[in-house]
């Protein structure tokens, strides 16, 4: 069974909607490095074996890659607006459990519940595409995009200076606050989007994917501990591929699926995602390398003997610079398109890793490998979400940014299992204390500058972008060239208008376009006046279908030839409809 809906939004977006969106995904963000500063007292805290107070780490991790995919595409269905309210009041509840406990078993379910939250920022970027004008879209979504970074950048110095003054737990009262202020301000500011994905909720989908990255991302985080070749953690990654490939199979056979793998093989959509784990790797190496050289006391001879809140301050620039790279990032892709911005920010982490060997004696070169770092990666970050949402319907926005948020997630979770090997292998054993070495620290530099050259060697297989028409290239300031913009968007598809049984416009109909394998290509709402506009991926014969609330739905057929020339095309729709 499938449905669709064009419920309209309760309100005009106002301009206060990206600064709310980017403040969930900082404060969903924050999640990740929150326990950061006092990882290494956990056992004592909590009373239990290493080991053990690992898993409240892992849990986090665990729950937020399943989270992404599922909650994207529910927001897709659902409403995205009412899925990433859901996702932060189950984030506040989580860190609210933990604030009250000290029992191992219920800060691992309540860390599961604060990782939860990490699908806020795939419906994030969603709620963007479908509600900002083309000229604004860009720099949004890379600032919602880069608030991962910089949600985990600024966490470690706040953290630290509250683990360092008050009782751990106030972490948490603290992270409770945030997301109680984010579901405010979302009530306040933020419309629901009327766009909706047709079909329902793939249970079974969901099911097979969580339970096949359970068992692929346990064993990577749990590797250290039981062993690279013991049968546990060499069986969970049999069973993991094996879980994974019947569920390919199965997604490839429903209408429905939870992620559109056919979509997902498009080399836009692939290169993208397997250029995101590269990055993943480059971002995290960074966060578990410096805080812990900063720390480290001057008589081991290369330690910069900082305390924690210096470390943390000192750390911090990584993600404001992130932040501040989006206004950036948006002019060089509106000149040069996002793969050019994703190879530069790759090429300038290259960069940062690579003088990075040399800056490791002094406390403010760490503050330089942290601003060119937080530079590169925040044009990284940026670049993917655009070649996303360039690449899928605008109906699997938000499931599409959610699987590319997992693969930074499996990215970071990839790093931080062989950073962890790398500094454990080579560490001095000092009084029954592993210490990490400076050859420790500039391996996991090499790796990271490794996984960026892989990165980059993947980013080259996308797609290129299409040379800028005479018009585009007329540009002379930012008001003309967003109206030159949408008029390029015309270009090349239908227009028309939609129209009721008496010839009057109606607005904000849902108008769909389906190629010829009934797949949907496109999709859009009709103005105030009526008129609508959709671009066509390629020549070749369509369907247009069309709703609206009150009149019965009309699906039309129509080719376009592929040249320049918009195909005119009204579309009057039926009188309204009464079930006997």
């Amino acid at each position: 069974m499938t449905h669709t809906t064009t419920d309209r939004p309760t309100r005009e977006a106002s301009g206060a909607v990206v600064p709310v969106l980017a403040f969930a995904g900082i404060v969903v963000a924050v999640m990740q490095t929150l326990l950061v500063p006092v990882i290494k007292d956990l056992p004592q805290l909590l009373g239990t074996a290493p080991s053990n107070a690992t898993w409240v780490l892992t849990s986090t991790l665990l729950s937020g890659a399943v989270a992404t995919p599922i909650m994207g595409r529910l927001g897709d269905l659902y409403g995205k607006r009412r899925l990433l309210i859901a996702s932060l009041a189950v984030m506040v509840a989580g860190a609210l459990l933990s604030a009250l406990t000290s029992d191992l078993i219920t800060m691992i379910v309540g860390r599961s519940l604060q990782g939860f939250a990490m699908g806020a920022i795939p419906l994030g970027i969603g709620l963007m595409r479908d509600m900002l004008p083309r000229e604004k879209l860009g720099s949004a979504m890379a600032l919602m995009s880069s608030s991962i970074g910089v949600g985990g950048g600024l966490a470690l110095p706040l953290a630290a200076l509250i683990a360092q003054h008050a009782d751990w737990h106030a972490l948490f009262y603290g992270a409770a606050g945030l997301g109680a202020v984010a579901i405010v301000l979302t009530l306040l500011v933020v419309p629901e989007s009327p766009a909706r994905a047709e079909g329902t909720f793939d249970v079974l989908g969901a099911i097979g994917l969580s339970t096949g990255l359970v068992l692929f991302l346990l064993p990577i985080t749990k590797g250290s501990d039981w062993g690279w070749t013991s049968g546990t953690t060499l069986g969970l990654f049999a069973a993991a591929a094996a879980v994974l490939l019947l569920w390919g199979v199965m997604e490839l056979r429903i209408k429905a699926p939870l992620v559109d793998l056919r979509t997902t093989a498009r080399p836009a959509v692939l290169f993208t995602n397997l250029a995101s784990i590269m990055v993943g790797v480059s971002f995290y190496v960074v966060s578990l390398v410096l805080p812990q050289l900063l720390q480290l006391p001057k008589a081991t001879g290369y330690g910069l003997g900082q305390s924690m809140v210096v470390a943390g301050l000192l750390v911090a620039p990584l993600g404001l610079t992130m932040m501040f790279t989006a206004p950036v990032y948006a002019k060089l892709s509106a000149k040069y398109g996002p793969k050019f911005t994703l190879i530069l920010g790759m090429l300038i982490i290259a960069i940062g890793y690579g003088a990075g060997l040399g800056l490791m004696s002094a406390a403010w070169q760490s503050l330089v490998i942290a601003v060119v770092l937080g530079a590169g990666i925040g044009l990284a970050y940026s670049s993917l979400p655009a070649l996303i949402v360039g690449a899928v319907p605008a109906s699997e926005t938000g499931a599409a940014n959610g699987l590319n948020t997992l693969m930074r997630s499996i990215g970071t979770s990839v790093s931080s299992a062989v950073i962890g090997m790398v500094l454990a292998n080579t560490a001095n054993n000092v009084g029954g204390v592993a210490v990490p070495t400076m050859h420790g620290f500039r391996v996991s530099f090499l790796i990271a500058t490794a996984a960026v050259a892989i990165g980059l060697l993947l980013a080259l297989f996308l797609p290129g972008q299409q040379r800028p028409s005479a018009v585009s290239q007329l540009r002379a300031s930012s008001e003309e060239e967003a109206n030159l913009r949408r008029a390029e968007d015309v270009l090349r598809g239908f227009r028309g208008r939609v129209l009721d049984a008496d010839g009057v416009p109606v607005a904000r109909a849902k108008v769909t376009l389906i190629d010829r394998r009934g797949r949907q290509a496109g999709a859009t709402l009709s103005e105030e006046d009526g008129t609508y506009a959709l671009a066509v991926p390629a020549r070749g014969a369509y369907v247009l279908a069309a709703k609206a609330t009150g009149h019965g739905p009309l699906a039309s057929s129509a080719t376009h030839t592929g040249d320049e020339r918009p195909v005119d095309l009204d579309l009057s729709l039926p009188g309204e409809t009464v079930d006997a």
